[in-house]
């Protein structure tokens, strides 16, 4: 029985390796880890033309939109706040393309942290573009508790109180059309938001890919494989 094919989006960025410094599509490597350790095949998916999100979403089992820049504010209609961070406009517009590709299409769909905000963005809803008390110090994953929704497809996946690595200073402030919240963080922020079924469409505003709990993406591999 053949892996379900997991595309996953990567930033396009400068780096540095070896006797390099060149722009470079970026992808930590927990992310495929995390893909791979549950079941599936992980491919990157680098920014290209809106134009090839459906055909490169039709060639896919799942869909993880990952982690990065700030989604830029004029996307959902607001001017920047001070803190918010540069924007990423290439990868604002492939993912939302990828996105709207893979929800039409019925591909199952994770959005991690940005993927979360992004796939909230996608149907309409808007951010919140500061909060604090979700990073612990710049470049440190820190972690806190996500309380699941009862009922919720999350739910499902991860039904108890559990401690998620944690990254973020945005999260979703007015929610898409469809979208329902799945886990809250003591604070109330939301912590996950989901479409419902037949749907397969998940967003988790933190890191699984920074921890060890394979549960969340080993949905999305079950579905892709469905």
């Amino acid at each position: 029985m053949s892996k379900p094919l997991i595309g996953v989006t990567t930033y396009l960025d400068q780096a540095r390796w070896g006797v390099w410094d060149l722009r470079a599509a970026l992808l930590p490597a927990g992310y495929p880890r995390l893909v791979q350790e549950s079941g599936g095949l992980a491919v990157m998916l680098p920014p290209d033309a809106p134009g090839a999100a459906a055909p490169t979403v039709a060639r896919l089992d799942g869909l993880v939109v990952a982690g990065g820049a700030d989604v830029e504010p004029v996307r959902y209609g607001a001017a920047p706040d001070p803190r918010t961070g540069p924007p990423a406009r290439e990868r604002d517009a492939w993912e939302l393309a990828l996105i709207g590709a893979a929800l039409a299409s019925g591909t199952p769909l994770l959005g991690i942290c940005r993927g979360m905000q992004l796939l909230n963005v996608a149907l309409g809803g808007t951010l919140v573009q500061h909060l604090d008390g979700h990073v612990e110090a710049v470049g440190v994953i820190g972690r806190h508790p996500v309380k699941p929704v009862p009922g919720s497809l999350y739910a499902s996946l991860v039904p108890e109180l559990s401690e998620v690595p944690t990254y973020h200073h945005q999260t979703v402030d007015r929610l898409g059309a469809g979208l329902s919240p799945s886990a809250h963080a003591e604070d109330g922020t939301v912590e996950a938001v989901e479409l419902p079924a037949p749907a397969w469409a998940l967003g988790v505003q933190w890191h699984p890919e920074m921890g060890e709990d394979l549960r969340v993406m080993r949905g999305l591999v079950a579905a892709a494989g469905g």
